[in-house]
């Protein structure tokens, strides 16, 4: 019988890796880019889906930007699967049944487009101070998509028209507004327009902001009135004053949340704007947001009472 010779071994300084794959919760200690906080925020998301799987190891494979919005896509390996998690909203896909990553980005975002979509439909979950307005907007599309006569186009000019004077009530109720002489009408949404521009868009930096807002409005509200009672309407001019309104709608709903958008959060280590926000349940008493710098990892994680938090590769971490 003649005995097979062994394989040459390799000569030299060179070593061949191992032909078994490293452990997945040894992972992390070979990552030369850690981010700890994201890391825990995507294992914890895991693990609060799946409920009978630990994580063992979060990596993040790219930032993919889609129509703008970016898309952090994340390979995450438990002790039973392997899931990708996409953020913007954030959702998981076991690898066995989406074996390729980007036609499972390009089902995110149709999926998340669809559910958005559908939210928008069914209203806010949570009252806001533009409910009605919602309300009428709803109820314009709804009565455009069944629209055959030209009655049912001028039902839509009306509730376009009832759209903005709601508008316009609604956020009287938020801002104080000063009026000098007579008080406008309530239905009169050009004036009461003017004073809430003026008021929300003051000085000569928001000038063009403000001669902006007041004509958009200026030629939108003779449009839906004209929609209203205009006897050959179509479908066309129903559509652009439909969108006609959900620009100023959207318009004053940015206008009222400005100060929380134009907020610029800055490291103060490193001047980087590449600041985000967590959440931590573990800060005491009852769990605290706090921000931390992707450029120079900074943070204001204040620290826990214990000595030190474990990291997902095992390791100690002491804040």
């Amino acid at each position: 019988m003649i005995e097979e010779a062994a394989p040459d071994k390799p000569q030299g300084d060179c070593v061949l890796p191992p032909d078994h794959p490293l452990p997945a919760d040894q992972l992390g200690r070979y990552s030369p880019e850690r981010d700890y906080y994201a890391e825990k925020d995507i294992a914890d998301y895991v693990e609060s889906q799946a409920r009978d799987e630990a994580v063992q190891n979060v990596e993040r494979v790219k930032t993919e930007y889609v129509v703008g919005q970016p898309y952090e896509i994340w390979d995450v390996a438990t002790n039973k699967d392997r899931w990708w998690v996409i953020t913007n909203p954030t959702n998981l896909y076991s690898q066995r049944h989406f074996p390729s990553l980007d036609y499972t980005l390009s089902f995110h975002v149709g999926l998340m487009m669809r559910v958005a979509s559908h939210a928008e439909r069914a209203g806010e979950p949570e009252p806001t101070p533009f409910d009605e307005v919602f309300r009428r907007q709803n109820q314009a599309m709804d009565l455009l998509e069944r629209a055959v006569e030209a009655v049912d186009l001028q039902a839509v000019g009306m509730q376009l028209r009832e759209c903005l004077i709601s508008l316009v009530a609604a956020i009287r109720r938020r801002v104080d507004v000063p009026v000098d002489g007579e008080r406008p009408k309530d239905a009169d949404v050009v004036a009461w327009n003017r004073l809430l521009t003026g008021h929300l868009c003051p000085g000569e930096r928001n000038d063009e902001l403000r001669n902006y807002l007041r004509a958009t409005t200026d030629k939108t509200w003779p449009l839906v009135n004209w929609l209203t009672h205009h006897r050959n309407a179509s479908k066309t001019a129903a559509l652009i004053a439909v969108d006609a309104v959900d620009a100023i709608v959207k318009h004053y709903v940015r206008l009222l949340s400005r100060e929380r958008t134009d907020r610029v959060e800055q490291c103060p280590r490193c001047k980087s704007r590449n600041v985000r926000t967590f959440f931590d349940i573990e800060i005491q008493p009852d769990g605290a947001y706090f921000e931390a710098c992707r450029e120079c990892g900074w943070d204001s994680h204040p620290g826990y009472q214990d000595e030190g938090e474990q990291s997902l590769d095992g390791t100690t971490e002491t804040k």
